[in-house]
């Protein structure tokens, strides 16, 4: 039988291209998102060309009910989940602490810190029901650095590094890996949702350099998952080339 993978934020970037790879590597696949018409598109061309299940499941993971009823409510044959990527997240807002927006900060922290929350809370217990299992954390660079206008992303993104830390000690009973994924930039609409829309300042940020992109993230973390029942990678720090940390670039 097909191994299940369920993947959070699917509709495109990161979640998107783990998706294809691991459809590649046959494995079935139960992807989530907030945008129905994008999750049901990608589950269609997924299912067409790599023949595998897919179940496509639309909600916004910052609503524990939703969260509760679509994935504690799932089929029996799709509850043998062997994988759970916690890829869905964002940035929102360039501002300075002190001109910062509420709703920007409270969208960042209800996606990427409590998002994953609810999401682990649901899918956890059936992980510790199996006595294995595999949690893939996309964290950040802002997970590891904080730089300037950075704030409450980085924030949210340090406590997405911690609980990685967290459920390895908590899960290490049940035979649970967690790895957590520090990507540094990675073109993808990241920058158009952190630019509120605005498609010319998000090209600014890639410009005269070469960033990483989505599928490179994908091919990692289907290696992280592929090593022997034995091996855990905890924690991987990737960048582009270009990029030595958070504020040092090589731009041509």
């Amino acid at each position: 039988m097909n191994k299940i993978a369920l993947i959070t934020g699917a509709t495109s970037g990161i979640g998107k291209a783990t998706a294809i790879l691991f459809a590649e590597s046959k494995f079935n696949l139960i992807l989530t998102g907030r945008r129905s018409e994008r999750l049901e598109q990608v589950a269609k061309e997924i299912q067409e060309k790599y023949k595998v299940e897919v179940l496509s499941l639309t909600f916004d993971v910052r609503n524990y009910d939703e969260v509760k009823q679509n994935l504690g409510n799932l089929p029996k044959k799709w509850q043998n989940i062997d994988v759970l990527i916690n890829n869905a997240g964002l940035a929102v807002g360039t501002s300075t602490i002190d001109k910062g927006e509420l709703d920007d900060w409270n969208r960042m922290i209800d996606t990427n810190v409590k998002g994953l929350l609810h999401v682990s809370k649901v899918i956890i217990p059936l992980l510790i029901s199996q006595k294995k299992g595999h949690i893939i954390n996309l964290s950040s660079i802002a997970g590891k650095e904080v730089y300037l206008n950075g704030n409450v992303y980085c924030a949210s993104k340090h406590a997405a590094d911690a609980l990685s830390k967290a459920m390895r000690i908590d899960l290490l009973p049940h035979n649970i890996k967690v790895t957590n994924i520090a990507p540094g930039m990675v073109e993808t609409e990241f920058s158009v949702v952190r630019y509120k829309g605005d498609q010319q300042q998000a090209d600014e940020v890639y410009q005269n350099m070469k960033p990483l992109l989505a599928k490179d993230i994908a091919e990692v973390i289907l290696f992280a998952v592929q090593r022997p029942a034995h091996v855990t990678l905890n924690d991987i720090v990737i960048m582009p080339t270009a990029q030595a940390n958070t504020s040092h670039l090589k731009r041509d």
